[in-house]
Formats: C-alpha cells, structure tokens, sequence
C-alpha cells in the first residue's frame, strides 16, 4: 500500500498555525472570542481578551526561520487590521474596552511548531 503524504500548502501552513497560535494564546491565559472573524473588509486571525484588553491578533505561520513571519505584516496590513478592528470593536459594542495589536509568530520546525508573542506590536496609528 502506497501513502500518500500531504504536502503543505500556504493555505494548509496557515490553518495549521492558527491552530497552534489558539492554543499557544489559551496557554497564555487568553480567552479567544473569535479566529478567522470574516468581514467584507477582510479578516482577523484571532479576536481574544487578555484580562480586560481586547487583543487583535494577526497569526504569521513560516515552514524556516529564514524571515521572521512578523517581517510580513506591512504597513497596509497594519492599518487593515486596524480599519477591521475598530469595525469588530463598535459591532460588538466594545468601544469602551482598551485594545492592543499582537503578532503570533509560528515557525514549523522539524521537532514542532514554536509560537513567539509579540504583545503591541503595532500601535493604532499603524507604526
């Protein structure tokens, strides 16, 4: 019998990282509201409170550690995630709650994925 081995796709990368990026923030101590929250503005990876702060997670999944997948949250990625945000944040009726932009870098290694938190790593104005 012949297997048949899967092989990654981004797409496939991508879930795959999120998933351990879920698991890594529970671990945390985040509380998860939200993953994949689609709009027709685009998406959020991961919607989360940690303590009292809403944290906006953007989930960056690497199969090397040649560039660090944060490397790749731009500044029009940036300031999409904000625009998405502050949309989720009014729907929700959580504009009153202090907010916070985080990264969660996955990098799969041989042995298994390693995730790296970035608390605020991008402030509201996009730097």
């Amino acid at each position: 019998m012949k297997l048949l081995h899967r092989r990654k796709t981004k797409t496939n990368i991508a879930r795959e990282g999120e998933k351990h990026a879920a698991g890594f923030l529970k671990r945390q101590g985040y509380h998860i509201l939200e993953r994949n929250c689609r709009t027709r503005l685009g998406e959020l990876d991961i919607v989360a409170l940690d303590g009292d702060v809403v944290s906006f997670v953007e989930v960056k999944s690497r199969k090397s550690e040649f560039l660090p997948p944060e490397a790749s949250v731009t500044l029009a990625k940036r300031r999409q995630i904000i625009r998405l945000a502050k949309a989720y944040l009014v729907s929700k009726s959580l504009t009153s709650y202090p907010c916070r932009f985080d990264i969660v870098s996955v990098v799969f290694t041989a042995d298994k994925p390693t995730c790296e938190l970035i608390k605020n790593a991008f402030l509201a104005d996009g730097r």
